[in-house]
């Protein structure tokens, strides 16, 4: 756990990427293999099962302190991490311990099997043998939530520079359904036939969102465009008379969509298509909200399968009978998947997405503007000759999304953010007018500069009409332009409707409170695009 730590706090004491991946590199070098692969574990999402509740580890951290449970309470929004408020509360430790981080990890899945009373004990004695660095690791573990400044890419770029590896080839290994329990340093990092899992996606290639004109692509002919779709994005995957299904978060969802079962019926083995997941039905895509239903159930009743069925809207081909495509042209992937998908019955639970035909890159942008007529957010512009990469490239992918539909809302609550910002009011609450009310219909928590938060901040807490915990109701004086992607009816909101992805995108000082928009507009912008 030392040697750990230390990696900690040379990554959290610099903002410099090749010092973070220089540190980590240096890890790999040199950590035991069961710590590494606990770390690549730990940076790339597989956390550990949380060994108890966080309400528990509040009491027993203000018990231990010696400090009432309030004044815990308090700290804890200012401090902003709880992992943090805790390591910073305990009393200095009276030993010290050379426990590996492995060891560490599997004790605390032994805790989580145990009762109640003897977790305590075991967290508190686990706490009186580590230094603060250390507390604030084991917290984390415990806590679940393990996110501490590096991404999946920088770990993976230090991995090629500590194994002497490509990086694209480590980024699909580390791809998939393992766990440090199914898997060894070795078969997953040095083996050379670590891409023989079945279920193994690729890793995913993004576009970078397209801020200058289009003519700055160059020549029309040299691209692709077709429409970027409101959906999920995923990869289909036939292998070894099986199918998966995993989202471009890294997620397996084979089970929540069963009627892409199906594909093993139409498609050969070795097939994988990337794509988008959308509800289905009349022969066109259904509003996101139709998918939404579907998204966090792991099992899906009879009835939402008939109201939302899904497809996989495909548009690029990774794999076709076990050959790898990636390195061939879009172009080339494009034909290839279009002549497996041509003359596909009407139950086979995939299409080809479109292409979107253009002579000049003004007709596109005139095409453009219909995208939310096609249920669609904007276009994707894909280089014909570009390979399928990894990861985040700027140069050959775009997107070209629509501008956000907007509403002016009036600001009503305030609650403070957490990590660096939990010294400032950074989550709101918005309100459009229902008459003489203020009806709550939208929270939003991004798109200010540092020095906006600071100023309402400053304004909150002159304003405050009332506290709800964390919470301050304020009057209501100031206007802010709402930006979001999309609008759908809710009935768990109080407005009865629901925003897409909303942010701020202005303050509008120069509007007063009663000229904010009303329910009656939302309701409009949801018949027009809803």
């Amino acid at each position: 756990m030392k040697r750990f730590a230390r990696l900690f706090a040379r990554i959290d004491q610099t903002t410099k990427t090749n010092t973070k991946v220089a540190a980590l590199a240096e890890y790999f070098r040199e950590a035991p293999d069961q710590d590494k692969l606990w770390t690549v574990a730990l940076f790339s999402g597989r956390r550990p099962r949380r060994a108890i509740t966080t309400t528990k580890l509040r009491e027993w951290a203000a018990e231990k302190a010696g400090v009432p449970l309030w004044l815990f309470e308090e700290a804890y929004p200012i401090v902003g991490d709880l992992a943090e408020t805790i390591a910073l509360i305990l009393p200095p430790a009276t030993r010290s311990t050379d426990e590996s981080l492995t060891s560490w990890i599997l004790y605390l899945r032994d805790l989580g099997t145990r009762p109640e009373e003897d977790r305590k004990a075991g967290i508190l004695d686990a706490w009186d043998q580590l230094d603060a660095t250390e507390r604030f690791l084991f917290n984390k573990l415990l806590t679940g939530g393990f996110r501490i400044g590096i991404s999946q890419k920088l770990m993976t770029r230090a991995l090629a520079q500590a194994t002497d590896r490509d990086e694209a080839e480590l980024a699909h290994r580390l791809m998939g359904d393992w766990t440090p329990d199914s898997v060894t340093w070795d078969s997953l990092i040095e083996a050379e036939n670590a891409s023989a899992d079945a279920s193994r996606p690729y890793p995913f290639y993004l576009a970078y969102p397209l801020e200058d004109a289009p003519e700055t692509l160059g020549p029309p002919t040299d691209w692709h465009a077709e429409w970027k779709w409101d959906g999920i994005r995923g990869q289909l995957i036939l292998r070894d008379g099986q199918h998966f299904v995993w989202s471009r978060g890294e997620e397996l969802m084979t089970d929540r969509f069963p009627e892409l079962a199906r594909a093993i019926d139409f498609l050969p083995a070795g097939t994988v298509i990337d794509g988008e997941i959308l509800a289905w039905q009349a022969e066109a895509p259904m509003p996101f909200n139709a998918l939404q239903k579907r998204i966090g159930r792991k099992t899906v009743p009879k009835k939402l399968l008939k109201d939302a069925p899904v497809i996989v809207y495909a548009y690029d081909l990774l794999e076709d009978r076990g050959e790898d495509l990636r390195d061939h042209p879009f172009a080339q992937r494009r034909d290839r998947l279009a002549r497996i998908l041509t003359d596909l019955p009407p139950e086979a639970p995939l299409r080809l997405s479109p292409t979107v035909p253009f002579d000049d890159w003004h007709a596109l942008a005139k095409t453009r503007n219909s995208a939310r007529d096609a249920r669609a957010e904007g276009l994707m512009l894909k280089k014909l000759d570009s390979p399928y990469l990894s990861g985040r490239k700027k140069g050959d992918w775009w997107k070209w999304k629509l501008d956000p539909l907007t509403i002016d809302a009036v600001m009503i609550y305030a609650q403070q953010g957490s990590g660096r910002r939990a010294n400032l009011f950074t989550d709101f609450t918005f309100a459009v007018w229902q008459g003489n009310d203020l009806v709550p219909f939208t929270k939003a928590y991004s798109g200010l500069t540092d020095e906006e938060f600071r100023k309402i901040t400053a304004w909150v807490r002159k304003n405050t009409l009332q506290r709800f915990g964390p919470v301050r109701q304020v009057k209501p004086e100031h206007v802010f332009e709402i930006a979001f992607e999309g609008i759908h009816e809710s009935p768990r909101h109080k407005s009865g409707l629901a925003l897409r992805f909303p942010r701020m995108s202005r303050w509008r000082h120069d509007k007063p409170v009663q000229e904010a928009n009303s329910l009656d507009d939302l309701r409009a912008i949801l018949a027009a695009y809803g």
